[in-house]
């Protein structure tokens, strides 16, 4: 008896250290997962009520109501009024506790908070040109991705593909028939892709669609040649077409099993370009912290100052099969991110925050002037 209880008195300390780390830094230990995943199967009694998209409170950004997604680099000019273009923004996975495989919802809670980061640094960077529509939607947890089973994660992703859906379907009517982007990040990509191929591709509304900045997902070439009428953007005043790139930092060591990513270079805006740090607009250091602890939902508190400046010429950035590779980022401006192994994921926007804007601008105005 004394043997066990010496021995899980070890496991209980390293999970305790390994929960201290995260605390600390802020950064991902995938091996958790296995932990603290939920320890059920599906059950539809757990899920939250579809969010109501007629009330205000199930959208992170909406116009009149654009919290965090207002933010603009400080020294870069107010955003407008009255915009004429619409972006509808499908934020990434921001749970990251075990108690389902969908967010509940709870406006109260460390998700919460990590859709308030995603607003603020990843929405913003629409701030300038459009007004912003972000669903609240039952995402899927971090644990989908990494504990389960097939059928699980098919059940869970269409459980969140599903608000997406009818968001959008609630976008379309109230927005009257006006020019719209298409934005997303990660989870966001995944859903965001899925609504490309279902209701925009090959309709009336790839026309009226700007462009589609999809990043950090998992796009490849063989899934953006599938479509019909929306293709990999050819340049930076390509219109009705599609943006991926996935961030590593030079030397990492991200490998992809199977079909080559779609990488369009943020600093060209051309399919698997290359461009030196010359070329980069510029980035904006993160706003707050995107806060990791899986045991528990329970808010930190976080606070969200505003955006400082751009930081210009801080990279260059090369498509290396299929993957966006740029400078090391330790010890400068936009040190923190790295997931492990120089996986840039979460400086997918802020690193490009102003090479973003200007090119939706700029794709804004070819629009226009058509």
């Amino acid at each position: 008896m004394r043997r066990v209880l010496a021995i899980l008195g070890i496991v209980v300390g390293v999970l305790i250290a390994a929960a201290v780390v995260i605390y600390a830094t802020g950064s991902t230990l995938f091996v958790l997962a296995f932990a603290f995943k939920p320890h059920h199967g599906w059950d539809p009694s757990l899920k939250a009520p579809p969010p109501d998209y007629a009330d205000v409170k199930s959208w992170a950004a909406l116009p009149g109501h654009p919290g965090l997604a207002a933010y603009h680099p400080r020294g870069t000019p107010q955003p407008p009024a009255s915009p004429a273009v619409d972006v509808f923004f499908v934020h990434p996975t921001g749970d990251m506790s075990g108690a389902d495989w969908n967010s509940n919802l709870d406006p109260n809670s460390q998700t919460e908070e990590n859709t308030k980061w995603m607003m603020a640094n990843q929405a913003s960077a629409f701030s300038r040109c459009c007004a912003i529509y972000a669903p609240r939607y039952r995402e899927a947890s971090i644990f989908t991705y990494f504990s389960s089973p097939p059928d699980i994660f098919k059940q869970t992703m269409d459980l969140a593909y599903g608000d997406v859906d009818r968001a959008f379907t609630w976008f379309l009517a109230h927005t009257n028939g006006r020019p719209f982007i298409i934005a997303s990040h990660s989870q966001g990509t995944f859903h965001a892709f899925r609504l490309i191929k279902e209701r925009i591709d090959g309709t009336p509304l790839a026309e009226r669609m700007v462009a589609a900045y999809l990043i950090g997902g998992g796009i490849t070439d063989k899934d953006a040649d599938g479509l019909k009428t929306v293709h990999p953007c050819a340049g930076a005043s390509d219109l009705h077409c599609m943006i991926h790139w996935a961030t590593w930092g030079e030397g990492g060591s991200g490998r992809r099993e199977g079909d080559k990513l779609l990488c369009i270079n943020p600093l060209t805006w051309t399919r698997d370009g290359t461009a030196d740090k010359s070329q980069h607009q510029g980035g904006v250091p993160s706003s707050g912290r995107f806060r990791i602890r899986m045991w528990s939902d329970t808010p930190w508190g976080t606070e969200f100052p505003p955006l400082g400046p751009v930081v210009k010429n801080e990279t260059g950035a090369a498509c290396r099969d299929g993957l966006l590779t740029v400078a090391d980022q330790k010890g400068g401006p936009f040190d923190g991110l790295d997931l492990g192994g120089k996986n840039y994921h979460g400086l997918d926007y802020p690193l490009f925050h102003e090479d973003i804007a200007q090119n939706a601008d700029a794709r804004i105005a070819v629009y226009f002037a058509h």
